[in-house]
């Protein structure tokens, strides 16, 4: 898909690297994964940039508090997009952060902020070995308050102003509304409108507004409704295969603006089945544009192929 779609990407993430603890050291795990003649086929076919991902799993406590961690994390990161001729990098961090509980003290969150400045200070002082005007560049992912009103753990508009210079974009995970335990759309349009106003407030195309790449679902969820846990995510694969064995009636819910649709398995548990749907994304796509924003993708391998004529 990345290949075949690549003039409608301006950035190509793939979901390669961890950066470790490892002792009282750091370590950057994944470059086995990295497939390079994939990278060559993929610059052959256009002008996509290569940003792998990267989640920070290194404990907090030890990276951030002092400044040679920091910097050897830095000096890892930059090495490797030099060594393997990447175009920069997208961290996944503020997730693990606020798992290890980090975040609602002032101080440590001062130094994760500072620490992703430092990063894009010095991907931004390496130029391009493709292109020596081009500077290496940063994405880093965020994802939507939990609620309406802003938790001490959440990335607000306050973190969003503050690394504006650093960050060249910002992933907004807008998806995974709904789970097993509370069964629904994926993404409801009002969750994501009421999200980038949190982050935005009312200033349509602002210059933060433009380093946004709003989130969207490739992917679906098949909640089992009954008969206790079942499903999962569903891929268009498994969406396709669904259609086929139930023939289902699909409807649309206006509330959230997705489809879905029910069906009962061979033990006659009942499903719910909320996969994307030409419409759907194309809301979502009006919604990004009304602000000014971007788009993200999870991932492009789980959508149908007919989704990339609307991008």
């Amino acid at each position: 898909m990345a290949k075949r779609f690549n003039s409608k990407f301006t950035h190509l993430s793939p979901v390669w690297y961890d950066l470790k603890s490892q002792g009282t050291g750091l370590i950057l795990e994944g470059r086995h994964n990295a497939d390079m003649g994939w990278i060559s086929e993929l610059r052959m076919a256009g002008d996509a940039w290569v940003l792998p991902r990267v989640v920070l799993e290194a404990f907090p406590a030890e990276l951030l508090t002092t400044k040679k961690r920091r910097s050897k994390a830095i000096t890892l990161l930059v090495s490797e997009c030099k060594e393997m001729g990447y175009d920069g990098v997208v961290l996944e961090s503020w997730s693990r952060w606020a798992a290890y509980r980090i975040l609602h003290d002032p101080s440590m969150r001062n130094l994760a902020l500072q620490f992703i400045k430092e990063l894009g200070d010095a991907l931004h002082a390496v130029s391009l070995e493709r292109n020596d005007k081009q500077r290496l560049q940063l994405v880093y992912v965020i994802g939507p308050p939990h609620s309406e009103k802003l938790q001490e753990h959440d990335f607000g508009p306050k973190d969003l102003r503050n690394l504006g210079d650093a960050v060249d974009g910002f992933s907004l995970m807008m998806y995974d509304f709904s789970g097993p335990q509370n069964p629904g759309p994926n993404a409801p349009l009002k969750w994501i409108h009421s999200t980038l106003q949190l982050l935005l407030g009312t200033d349509k195309n602002s210059a933060l507004a433009h380093k946004i790449f709003l989130g969207i679902n490739f992917y679906g969820n098949d909640f089992a409704l009954s008969g206790g846990p079942g499903g999962g995510a569903v891929t268009g694969r498994d969406y396709l295969s669904l259609l086929e064995k139930h023939r289902p009636a699909l409807r649309w819910e206006k509330k959230s603006a997705e489809h879905l649709f029910f069906y009962s398995d061979d033990e006659y548990n009942n499903h719910a089945v909320f996969y994307p749907s030409l419409m759907s994304i194309s809301m979502r796509l009006e919604e990004a544009h009304k602000w000014g924003c971007g788009i993200s993708i999870w991932e492009i391998g789980q959508g149908l192929d007919y989704f990339f004529d609307l991008l």
